[in-house]
Protein backbone atom coordinates (compact mmCIF):
# COMPACT_ATOMS: atom_id res chain seq x y z
CA UNK A 1 0.00 0.00 0.00
CA UNK A 2 1.46 3.36 -1.05
CA UNK A 3 2.10 5.79 2.11
CA UNK A 4 0.35 8.62 0.66
CA UNK A 5 -2.48 8.80 -2.43
CA UNK A 6 -2.33 11.11 -4.37
CA UNK A 7 -5.80 12.47 -7.06
CA UNK A 8 -6.85 15.08 -9.38
CA UNK A 9 -10.28 15.98 -9.88
CA UNK A 10 -10.74 18.86 -11.79
CA UNK A 11 -8.69 21.52 -10.92
CA UNK A 12 -8.03 20.21 -7.32
CA UNK A 13 -5.51 18.18 -6.32
CA UNK A 14 -5.94 15.62 -3.51
CA UNK A 15 -2.74 14.21 -0.98
CA UNK A 16 -3.72 11.61 1.54
CA UNK A 17 -1.60 10.79 4.23
CA UNK A 18 -2.49 6.85 4.43
CA UNK A 19 -0.74 5.24 7.52
CA UNK A 20 -3.60 5.19 9.58
CA UNK A 21 -2.13 2.31 11.65
CA UNK A 22 1.29 4.61 12.56
CA UNK A 23 -0.59 8.06 13.48
CA UNK A 24 0.16 8.37 9.56
CA UNK A 25 3.88 9.40 11.00
CA UNK A 26 6.16 10.20 8.57
CA UNK A 27 8.56 7.58 7.51
CA UNK A 28 11.87 7.87 4.86
CA UNK A 29 9.41 6.54 2.07
CA UNK A 30 6.27 8.68 2.75
CA UNK A 31 8.66 11.78 2.94
CA UNK A 32 9.88 10.41 -0.71
CA UNK A 33 6.26 10.54 -1.95
CA UNK A 34 5.74 13.57 -0.68
CA UNK A 35 8.29 15.31 -2.54
CA UNK A 36 7.60 13.67 -5.88
CA UNK A 37 3.89 14.76 -5.24
CA UNK A 38 4.44 18.32 -4.61
CA UNK A 39 6.73 17.98 -7.79
CA UNK A 40 4.33 16.71 -9.78
CA UNK A 41 1.76 19.48 -8.73
CA UNK A 42 4.06 22.93 -9.08
CA UNK A 43 4.38 20.92 -12.54
CA UNK A 44 0.48 20.14 -13.44
CA UNK A 45 -0.60 23.75 -14.91
CA UNK A 46 -4.12 22.27 -14.15
CA UNK A 47 -3.98 21.68 -10.69
CA UNK A 48 -4.73 25.38 -9.31
CA UNK A 49 -4.99 24.27 -5.40
CA UNK A 50 -4.06 21.04 -3.02
CA UNK A 51 -5.98 19.77 -0.04
CA UNK A 52 -3.61 17.81 2.18
CA UNK A 53 -5.65 15.03 4.26
CA UNK A 54 -4.76 11.66 5.85
CA UNK A 55 -6.46 8.66 6.88
CA UNK A 56 -8.14 7.31 9.70
CA UNK A 57 -9.42 9.71 13.50
CA UNK A 58 -7.08 9.06 14.92
CA UNK A 59 -4.64 11.57 13.83
CA UNK A 60 -3.82 13.72 10.88
CA UNK A 61 0.20 13.01 11.05
CA UNK A 62 2.26 12.39 14.45
CA UNK A 63 5.52 13.79 13.06
CA UNK A 64 8.46 11.88 12.41
CA UNK A 65 8.22 8.10 12.50
CA UNK A 66 10.82 7.16 15.45
CA UNK A 67 11.20 3.86 14.06
CA UNK A 68 12.87 5.19 10.62
CA UNK A 69 15.30 7.94 11.96
CA UNK A 70 17.98 6.08 10.20
CA UNK A 71 16.53 6.02 7.03
CA UNK A 72 15.92 9.84 7.75
CA UNK A 73 19.39 11.12 9.02
CA UNK A 74 20.91 9.42 6.11
CA UNK A 75 19.76 11.23 3.14
CA UNK A 76 18.62 14.44 5.03
CA UNK A 77 15.69 15.04 3.55
CA UNK A 78 12.85 16.43 4.94
CA UNK A 79 8.97 15.91 5.12
CA UNK A 80 8.02 16.28 1.51
CA UNK A 81 12.07 16.83 0.27
CA UNK A 82 11.93 20.05 2.81
CA UNK A 83 8.25 21.60 2.12
CA UNK A 84 8.35 21.89 5.98
CA UNK A 85 12.38 22.89 5.80
CA UNK A 86 13.06 20.27 8.08
CA UNK A 87 16.32 18.31 7.76
CA UNK A 88 16.51 19.10 4.06
CA UNK A 89 16.21 22.25 1.47
CA UNK A 90 12.96 24.16 1.47
CA UNK A 91 10.47 22.95 -1.08
CA UNK A 92 8.15 25.57 -2.24
CA UNK A 93 4.63 24.57 -2.98
CA UNK A 94 3.42 27.34 -5.48
CA UNK A 95 -0.10 26.29 -5.54
CA UNK A 96 -2.33 27.20 -2.66
CA UNK A 97 -2.38 24.34 0.31
CA UNK A 98 -5.39 23.66 2.02
CA UNK A 99 -4.69 21.19 5.32
CA UNK A 100 -7.66 19.22 6.59
CA UNK A 101 -7.06 18.48 10.16
CA UNK A 102 -8.14 15.60 12.31
CA UNK A 103 -6.81 13.95 15.38
CA UNK A 104 -3.38 14.88 16.78
CA UNK A 105 -1.34 17.17 14.64
CA UNK A 106 2.49 16.68 16.91
CA UNK A 107 5.79 17.10 15.79
CA UNK A 108 6.41 17.62 12.36
CA UNK A 109 2.68 17.07 11.69
CA UNK A 110 1.71 19.67 13.33
CA UNK A 111 4.44 21.72 11.08
CA UNK A 112 2.77 20.13 7.60
CA UNK A 113 -0.25 21.67 8.72
CA UNK A 114 1.72 24.98 9.27
CA UNK A 115 2.90 24.79 5.88
CA UNK A 116 -1.21 25.08 4.13
CA UNK A 117 -2.15 28.14 3.13
CA UNK A 118 -5.36 27.07 5.49
CA UNK A 119 -6.23 25.54 7.97
CA UNK A 120 -9.79 23.55 8.58
CA UNK A 121 -9.40 21.37 11.71
CA UNK A 122 -12.46 19.23 13.45
CA UNK A 123 -13.25 20.11 16.84
CA UNK A 124 -11.01 17.63 18.54
CA UNK A 125 -8.24 18.12 16.80
CA UNK A 126 -4.82 18.80 18.98
CA UNK A 127 -1.96 20.35 17.69
CA UNK A 128 1.35 20.42 19.90
CA UNK A 129 5.52 20.51 19.29
CA UNK A 130 6.50 17.66 21.53
CA UNK A 131 9.90 17.30 21.52
CA UNK A 132 10.99 19.18 24.65
CA UNK A 133 9.31 16.81 26.50
CA UNK A 134 10.56 13.82 24.93
CA UNK A 135 14.15 15.46 24.35
CA UNK A 136 14.41 15.41 20.73
CA UNK A 137 15.56 18.73 18.49
CA UNK A 138 16.39 19.29 15.10
CA UNK A 139 16.93 22.29 12.81
CA UNK A 140 13.02 21.93 12.17
CA UNK A 141 11.17 24.88 10.44
CA UNK A 142 8.47 24.88 13.06
CA UNK A 143 11.15 27.03 15.39
CA UNK A 144 10.12 29.60 12.82
CA UNK A 145 7.06 28.99 11.26
CA UNK A 146 5.29 28.95 14.96
CA UNK A 147 6.39 32.60 16.11
CA UNK A 148 5.14 34.22 12.38
CA UNK A 149 1.59 32.80 12.97
CA UNK A 150 0.95 32.55 16.48
CA UNK A 151 1.41 35.47 19.42
CA UNK A 152 5.01 35.02 20.41
CA UNK A 153 4.56 34.01 23.65
CA UNK A 154 1.77 31.39 23.41
CA UNK A 155 4.08 30.02 20.31
CA UNK A 156 7.15 30.18 22.59
CA UNK A 157 5.05 28.34 25.62
CA UNK A 158 3.95 25.64 23.11
CA UNK A 159 7.96 25.20 21.94
CA UNK A 160 9.17 24.98 25.49
CA UNK A 161 6.72 22.57 27.34
CA UNK A 162 4.82 20.36 24.47
CA UNK A 163 1.44 21.98 25.65
CA UNK A 164 -1.15 20.99 22.91
CA UNK A 165 -3.22 23.91 21.69
CA UNK A 166 -7.10 22.42 20.83
CA UNK A 167 -9.14 23.46 17.60
CA UNK A 168 -11.32 26.04 19.87
CA UNK A 169 -7.55 28.32 20.64
CA UNK A 170 -6.21 27.60 17.55
CA UNK A 171 -8.92 29.50 16.25
CA UNK A 172 -9.35 31.78 18.76
CA UNK A 173 -5.21 32.89 18.07
CA UNK A 174 -6.20 33.11 13.87
CA UNK A 175 -3.58 29.71 13.66
CA UNK A 176 -6.88 27.95 12.07
CA UNK A 177 -9.66 29.19 9.52
CA UNK A 178 -12.26 26.63 10.57
CA UNK A 179 -13.28 24.58 12.96
CA UNK A 180 -15.59 22.04 12.08
CA UNK A 181 -17.55 18.51 13.09
CA UNK A 182 -16.10 15.79 12.17
CA UNK A 183 -18.34 14.66 9.91
CA UNK A 184 -17.86 17.60 7.63
CA UNK A 185 -14.18 18.20 7.87
CA UNK A 186 -13.76 17.25 4.06
CA UNK A 187 -16.83 19.34 2.88
CA UNK A 188 -15.66 22.37 4.26
CA UNK A 189 -12.28 21.89 2.92
CA UNK A 190 -13.34 21.26 -0.39
CA UNK A 191 -15.39 24.14 -0.30
CA UNK A 192 -12.86 25.90 0.30
CA UNK A 193 -11.02 24.76 -2.15
CA UNK A 194 -13.42 25.20 -4.39
CA UNK A 195 -13.54 28.73 -4.15
CA UNK A 196 -10.12 29.06 -4.61
CA UNK A 197 -10.24 27.30 -8.22
CA UNK A 198 -13.00 29.11 -9.58
CA UNK A 199 -10.35 32.27 -9.00
CA UNK A 200 -7.98 33.56 -11.23
CA UNK A 201 -5.15 31.00 -11.02
CA UNK A 202 -2.47 33.33 -11.88
CA UNK A 203 -3.46 35.98 -9.25
CA UNK A 204 -3.64 33.60 -7.09
CA UNK A 205 -0.21 32.15 -7.34
CA UNK A 206 1.40 35.32 -7.79
CA UNK A 207 -0.48 36.48 -4.56
CA UNK A 208 1.04 33.84 -2.82
CA UNK A 209 4.23 34.02 -4.27
CA UNK A 210 4.63 37.98 -3.61
CA UNK A 211 3.08 37.69 0.04
CA UNK A 212 5.91 34.88 1.04
CA UNK A 213 8.44 37.30 -0.90
CA UNK A 214 7.27 40.81 1.25
CA UNK A 215 6.24 38.93 4.62
CA UNK A 216 10.09 39.59 6.28
CA UNK A 217 10.49 42.68 5.04
CA UNK A 218 10.00 46.12 6.79
CA UNK A 219 6.24 47.29 5.29
CA UNK A 220 8.12 49.98 3.15
CA UNK A 221 10.29 48.09 1.69
CA UNK A 222 7.93 45.08 0.62
CA UNK A 223 5.57 47.79 -0.49
CA UNK A 224 8.42 49.32 -3.34
CA UNK A 225 9.36 45.67 -4.47
CA UNK A 226 8.38 44.63 -8.03
CA UNK A 227 7.40 41.09 -8.24
CA UNK A 228 7.39 38.68 -11.03
CA UNK A 229 4.26 36.81 -10.83
CA UNK A 230 2.27 40.08 -10.31
CA UNK A 231 4.44 41.89 -13.90
CA UNK A 232 4.18 38.56 -15.89
CA UNK A 233 0.03 38.46 -15.05
CA UNK A 234 0.05 41.90 -16.73
CA UNK A 235 0.60 40.73 -20.12
CA UNK A 236 -0.86 37.19 -19.54
CA UNK A 237 -4.10 35.64 -21.71
CA UNK A 238 -6.21 35.57 -18.49
CA UNK A 239 -5.75 39.77 -17.60
CA UNK A 240 -7.00 39.72 -21.54
CA UNK A 241 -9.93 37.97 -20.40
CA UNK A 242 -10.48 39.41 -17.04
CA UNK A 243 -10.88 42.88 -18.70
CA UNK A 244 -12.85 41.29 -21.23
CA UNK A 245 -15.11 39.43 -19.21
CA UNK A 246 -16.06 42.60 -17.10
CA UNK A 247 -17.10 44.23 -19.92
CA UNK A 248 -19.07 41.76 -21.21
CA UNK A 249 -20.58 41.42 -17.48
CA UNK A 250 -20.09 37.69 -17.86
CA UNK A 251 -18.32 35.10 -15.94
CA UNK A 252 -14.56 35.07 -16.33
CA UNK A 253 -13.45 31.52 -18.27
CA UNK A 254 -9.84 31.34 -17.04
CA UNK A 255 -7.03 29.55 -19.31
CA UNK A 256 -3.84 29.64 -16.44
CA UNK A 257 -1.43 31.41 -18.83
Amino acid sequence: MSAIDVDVDGHIGHVRINRPEALNAVDSEMDRQLRSAWLGINEDPAIRVVILSSAGDRAFCAGADVKDLDGREAQRIGFGGGLTGLGGPLLVLEKPLIAAVQGLALGGGFELALCADVIVATESATFAMTEAKIGVISEAGVLHRLPRQLPRRIATGLLLTGRRLDAATAFHFGLINEVVAEDELMAAAESWANEIASASPLVVQAALAAMREGEGLPLNQAIAMRYEGIEAYQLSDDKQEAVAAFAERRAPGWLGR
